[in-house]
């Protein structure tokens, strides 16, 4: 007992050496406690104690429930008397209208104007208005303006030859002949073909075969012509579309003319077109290459058939037998006649032949030369399909510029094209030479 009371009196002089300070706290087992200020001691609240530590006026206060619920409270007074100071932005809440419910809302589509006519307008009578003035044009390509049919054809460029194909189908809608050529024998019936045509030089051109007594024919025939293709390009494809007349001339229905730039060749198009109508009624005779060259010292007179383009058909089958007669004539005597060979179906013939008469110089202007072009026909009598006279009298402008350009280059050939003419035509130029 004496051991235990002499180690609590140890362990109480260790504490009041370690913790009794001029300061105390609560943690001392003995009675040291002792406020270090009046204030302190007078105060009631029982919650703020002294820090035991070196520094003696240093103290640690623990605020109470009730002190926090005060400060609470103040601090959310004071923090609502900050925001009421800030000014707070007014939204008008107002909602947006997009379509005024108004019975005034602007219309979407415009108001078609309408017109007030005064009383005059009124007044006008049936009389004073012209239709003419009013109608509306015709389109030239539809084949009711002009009433001539039309006609379905195709256009391709073969690159493998080189060459151009054109297929002729077929026509429809074609007016009776009593619509173009009044003097024809049979009014009611045509027998059409095609002209095929590369402009501007047309050659080579190429005819179908002939439909006898028909208004809606069908050919189905392509031709070929050899050309390169930007050629090609810069050329104009005419068809035409003519009434074949053995005894009588032949009639242009209609034609119509295409540019092939326009047209994708290398792909190729079947196309119908309305005909159009013809500057010329009748169709050409064609046009013949002659060369002439007089040589004075052998007192011999050389012509040249060299070749004939864009022949009259003759025959109704296709194409035509041509060959040339020509005759020489001084004092309107036939002196001489020759003929050359005859070139079978084709249109476009080439002779390249020469023949030789004797002329002085003296009877050089004197003579007369007939060239005429006929169709061989080995059934019945052959037909005169176009002429020219050269010499003395000369069936044209273009005979007598030829001739005289023989005379001013003697010894050297001079050719020129001539244009076939009807034996008629020729005839009143002779008779009214020899009568004057």
């Amino acid at each position: 007992m004496a051991a235990y009371s002499k180690e609590a009196s140890i362990l109480t002089k260790f504490s009041q050496f370690i913790c009794c300070q001029p300061s105390s706290c609560l943690c001392c087992p003995c009675d040291c406690f002792s406020p270090l200020d009046d204030a302190f001691a007078d105060s009631s609240d029982s919650d703020n104690f002294p820090i035991c530590a070196e520094q003696p006026y240093r103290t640690i206060r623990y605020p109470s429930a009730s002190s926090r619920r005060s400060s609470n409270a103040d601090s959310r007074r004071s923090s609502s008397d900050r925001r009421s100071s800030i000014p707070i932005p007014v939204i008008d809440m107002k909602p947006i209208e997009f379509w005024s419910p108004t019975t005034n809302s602007e219309i979407v589509q415009p108001r078609t104007p309408t017109r007030r006519f005064g009383a005059e307008f009124h007044q006008l009578s049936d009389a004073q208005i012209e239709p003419k003035l009013y109608g509306v044009p015709e389109d030239e390509d539809s084949p009711e303006s002009q009433h001539l049919g039309k006609i379905h054809f195709g256009v391709r460029y073969d690159f493998t030859n080189e060459q151009l194909l054109v297929r002729v189908v077929k026509a429809r809608d074609l007016p009776p002949p009593v619509a173009y050529d009044p003097d024809k024998i049979d009014l009611a019936h045509s027998n059409p073909y095609v002209k095929v045509s590369l402009l501007p030089d047309q050659i080579n051109s190429r005819q179908t075969a002939v439909k006898p007594k028909t208004q809606a024919p069908d050919f189905d025939e392509s031709f070929r012509f050899d050309l390169a293709y930007r050629e090609a390009q810069r050329r104009l494809l005419r068809l035409s579309v003519q009434d074949f007349d053995k005894y009588s001339r032949h009639c242009v229905i209609g034609q119509y003319t295409l540019p092939l730039d326009g047209i994708n060749l290398m792909k190729g198009a079947y196309i119908w077109k309305a005909l159009q109508p013809s500057a010329q009624n009748n169709p050409g005779r064609g046009d013949i290459l002659i060369s002439l060259n007089y040589l004075p010292f052998a007192e011999r007179l050389q012509l040249d058939v060299i070749k004939i383009k864009q022949l009259l058909q003759r025959d109704i089958n296709g194409g035509s037998d041509p060959f040339v007669k020509i005759q020489l004539l001084l004092s309107d005597k036939v002196i001489k006649t020759k003929k050359s060979s005859t070139k079978k179906n084709t249109i476009d013939p080439v002779f390249n032949e020469s023949f030789y008469f004797n002329v002085s110089p003296t009877s050089l202007d004197k003579v007369v030369i007939i060239i005429s072009v006929w169709d061989y026909n080995c059934k019945s009598r052959d037909g005169v399909t176009g002429q020219i006279n050269l010499g003395k009298y000369s069936s044209g402008l273009s005979e007598s510029t030829h001739w005289r350009r023989m005379f001013e280059s003697q010894r050297c050939p001079v050719a020129q094209w001539h244009a076939l003419k009807a034996p008629d035509e020729c005839l009143p130029l002779m008779q009214s030479s020899s009568t004057s």
